[in-house]
């Protein structure tokens, strides 16, 4: 039931990203470019996405526990460190300069745009590098 309720979560999270163009380089570029042709759509599913987390995270945290774990997983870290601010720095400039964060890099993959499989690659082995540094290999 949890590989089943993955799946399906994944599959409405990459509908979503689809129907709102958000697997498309070209919009988070236009979101970025605030001289130039601005595109609002990015601000758009934000807000989307914002208005259903805060409506409805407060009313999923008043059960016990979730309902296919035992436990809710939670983050627990509440400092700003070095790690953090230039991990965000970089996928900052990453997500600017290729137009993709990982979901819709990873939902863009059936685009059969060959940028998207590029970035993948990139952003795999990126994944593996900074696994390798963080355990001092």
């Amino acid at each position: 039931m949890l590989l089943l309720s993955a799946f399906i979560a994944g599959t409405l999270f990459g509908l979503g990203l689809a129907i709102s163009e958000m697997i498309n380089p070209s919009r988070v570029i236009g979101f970025l470019d605030v001289t130039g042709r601005w595109d609002p759509t990015l601000v758009l599913v934000m807000a989307g996405a914002l208005a259903v987390t805060v409506s409805l995270f407060p009313l999923i945290l008043k059960r016990s526990q979730p309902l296919l774990c035992e436990k809710f997983y939670l983050p627990t870290g509440q400092t700003i460190d070095q790690p953090l601010v230039l991990g965000a720095a970089l996928f900052g400039v990453g997500w600017g300069l290729g137009g993709f964060c990982p979901g819709p890099a990873l939902a863009g993959l059936v685009s059969g745009i060959s940028g998207v499989y590029f970035f993948v690659i990139a952003m795999l082995a990126g994944q593996w590098l900074a696994g390798r540094v963080a355990s001092g290999q």
